[in-house]
């Protein structure tokens, strides 16, 4: 079964690394990215601008609504993804448990909906 991993990180953290931790974090990121596609579990896993480039669209009675940055103010901000496949649910929370971004962030573990499935 497939699920979504979103990786939720303050900024301002990531922001107040040293230059050399900050890599360090990305290198053990891509490290265990390599891990998952070699086990079979990876589909893909995107990194994320920080939140000032993001735009969020609205659509009510017909009108459009554009905003900057995201639609929710939080104290973490959604930073990347993964999205793996894994046997079950505790699987897939295994998996998310030895992501690096756990240590500094949190990680929500959804199943991916198969909307032809009624």
């Amino acid at each position: 079964m497939k699920y979504l991993c979103t990786i939720y990180i303050d900024e301002k953290k990531l922001a107040a690394m040293s230059q050399s931790d900050y890599q360090a974090v990305v290198q053990r990121c891509l490290d265990y990215e390599d891990e998952l596609r070699v086990s079979g579990h990876m589909i893909a896993a995107e990194a994320l601008e920080p939140i000032h480039a993001a735009t969020t669209v609205q659509m009510r009675g017909g009108k459009m609504s554009v905003t900057d940055g995201p639609f929710a103010e939080t104290k973490e901000q959604l930073v990347g993804f993964f999205m793996i496949n894994a046997g079950s649910q505790d699987e897939a929370v295994r998996i998310a448990s030895k992501m690096p971004q756990a240590q500094i962030g949190s990680i929500e573990v959804r199943p991916i909906k198969d909307l032809t499935q009624h």
